[in-house]
């Protein structure tokens, strides 16, 4: 087989992007520009909703990878970007070749000018860079700093580069400014990794600890919405979680400082997990992190972040009884809680007890208008499946008791058809609904539930003897679509009377909104064949509504 002439083909591409950002990144094609080619790397400018660089890089192997700038490539994902820049060098197959040998006679030429320069020449250049480029200048003072161990220099260094003042003109960070800040914190975290490597372990933790303290003060003043601050942050978390290994942190003095940051009010950024540190802590700091979150959890029982922190580390302990025991101390009133444990006892194998677990959640729960429909749902599933059809009914029944809705009719209609017994269910549940609109006559927001799941039963007749006197404009709008054939003036009486509502509102919706009333009724006509009668009241609406412009666009469109 021929070796490709540049290491990878359209193959390879659409294995790494996907069908779909392979199909997507064809469309950009003729927006790649600028496309440099080195010795085992390519890259180029992709015009998209920005001009996002992407670098395309042959491995060992001729196995090629992609970097993106753009929100989806920074997440590590071979976008369209870096598929049109791939595409882009395969239509260039037979030009790469001689591009390569001339980079790598160009990276030759430049190391071999470099070994020959003197001292001097070699400071005079490095200076003259440093004086044109801020970010070579800040990184090389750090170095230099690191060098001859001038602490107090490197913090007032890595402080000034995370300090987030410089960037937020209006006293917060936009999206625009985002990046470059993100770009200062990505080189303290450089900083403060090449300080642990240089055997300053212990002052770098210090460092880290202050910089994380800094990131999360500030994260909440900053349009982060394509995460590159809080990526940087976590290159800083990245760099504490190796010095404290270098410098044998005390286990209990990280443990006290974990929870601290997990518990804090500026946790959002970096985003700590204690069991990052499992191995620096070790079996006395992770006893002692569980201590200080159960501690915490009694001081404060109803916290977010004091129950997930304590619902991590039970998890992590496998001790499926332990986590059992933590949820039942907060159970939700919708049986959402009751769910969980069920689902963490039947992934431990105990099934038995998972539904006993969520049984418990619906007795708990009955008499709630709301019940989460997960936990409904899995009790159903389960007596199914262990052939208690009448089970399943009952449940369902139990749950259209306390949530008249149509939502709930549905799941009875289903449970008691499977059951064959829904003839007599739906006799039942009518008369409930019925005595419900009886009740609610006058007071209620809307029309009757009993109103939607006749007309859900497809039962047209009986809405039509229901509706009277309690139908909303929704359903009376309804029943007018099911019964334009088969009752044609009684929907038609229906759409006139919407119509003559619907003159007042204005807007796009109002207006579509009338137009299908229009069609409704114009359809009404033709069954009853007097569609003049219809085309005198369009005109007469035409020219009563007239000046509004938008509307006769509508209607035109609409053929009105």
């Amino acid at each position: 087989m021929a070796r490709k002439v540049v290491g990878f083909g359209e193959d390879d591409l659409r294995a790494l992007a996907g069908p779909r950002s392979f199909e997507r990144g064809l469309g950009y094609l003729d927006a790649v520009s600028a496309l440099e080619v080195g010795d085992g790397s390519v890259t180029a400018s992709v015009r998209g909703t920005d001009v996002y660089v992407v670098e395309l890089t042959l491995g060992e192997d001729d196995v090629v990878s992609g970097e993106c700038d753009c929100p989806y490539g920074q997440e590590g994902n071979f976008c369209k970007h870096c598929v049109a820049v791939g595409l882009t060098v395969l239509r260039r197959a037979k030009t790469i070749p001689p591009q390569r040998a001339a980079a790598r006679a160009r990276a030759s030429g430049l190391d071999a000018w470099l070994t020959a320069l003197s001292r001097d020449e070699l400071l005079t250049l490095v200076r003259e860079q440093i004086a044109d480029d801020r970010g070579l200048r800040r990184r090389l003072e750090l170095r230099a700093a690191a060098a001859r161990s001038d602490l107090g220099t490197v913090r007032d260094r890595i402080l000034a580069l995370i300090d987030p003042r410089p960037f937020a003109r209006y006293g917060y960070i936009e999206y625009a400014d985002a990046p470059g800040y993100a770009q200062q914190v990505a080189e303290a975290a450089g900083a403060l990794r090449a300080l642990t490597g240089g055997g300053r372990a212990a002052e770098a933790v210090g460092l880290a600890e202050e910089a994380i303290r800094v990131l999360g003060e500030a994260y909440e003043a900053i349009d982060d919405s394509d995460g590159v601050v809080g990526r940087a942050a976590a290159a800083v978390a990245d760099v504490h979680l190796e010095a404290c290994g270098a410098a044998r942190t005390d286990p209990e003095r990280l443990a006290e400082w974990l929870v601290g940051q997990v518990l804090g009010d500026s946790n959002d950024v970096p985003d700590l997990d204690p069991l990052d540190y499992a191995e620096v802590l070790g079996a006395s700091g992770l006893a002692c992190v569980r201590q200080l979150a159960a501690e915490a959890r009694r001081r404060r029982p109803s916290g977010w972040a004091e129950r997930y922190l304590m619902e991590r580390l039970v998890r992590a302990e496998g001790d499926v009884d332990a986590l059992v025991a933590l949820y039942a101390q907060d159970l939700d009133p919708s049986g959402a809680t009751h769910l969980r444990i069920a689902e963490e006892l039947e992934s431990a194998g105990r099934a038995d007890e998972a539904l006993r677990w969520a049984e418990r959640g619906l007795r708990d729960c009955a008499a709630e208008t709301y019940v989460d429909g997960r936990l409904v749902d899995y009790v159903c599933a389960r007596y199914a499946k262990a052939g208690r059809p009448d089970d399943v009914v009952g449940v369902r029944r139990d749950r259209f008791g306390a949530e008249r809705s149509l939502a709930a009719y549905r799941h009875l209609r289903a449970a008691a058809q499977a059951a064959e017994c829904w003839e007599a269910e739906r006799v039942a549940a009518l008369a409930a609904l019925r005595e419900d609109a009886r009740r609610e006559r006058g007071r209620r927001y809307g029309g009757p539930v009993l109103i939607d799941v006749l007309l859900d039963d497809g039962d047209v007749d009986a809405a039509w003897r229901e509706a009277g006197g309690l139908a909303d404009d929704r359903q009376w709008e309804r029943l007018a679509d099911l019964s334009r054939e088969s009752r044609p003036a009684e929907a038609l009486a229906v759409y006139l009377r919407l119509a003559e509502r619907l003159k007042e509102p204005t807007g796009e919706r109002a207006y579509e909104h009338l137009a299908r009333v229009l069609v409704g009724a114009r359809e009404c006509h033709r069954v009853l064949g007097t569609q003049e009668a219809f085309a005198d009241h369009l005109v007469g609406l035409r020219v009563e509504l007239k000046r509004r412009r938008k509307l006769m666009s509508v209607l035109d469109r609409h053929r009105l």
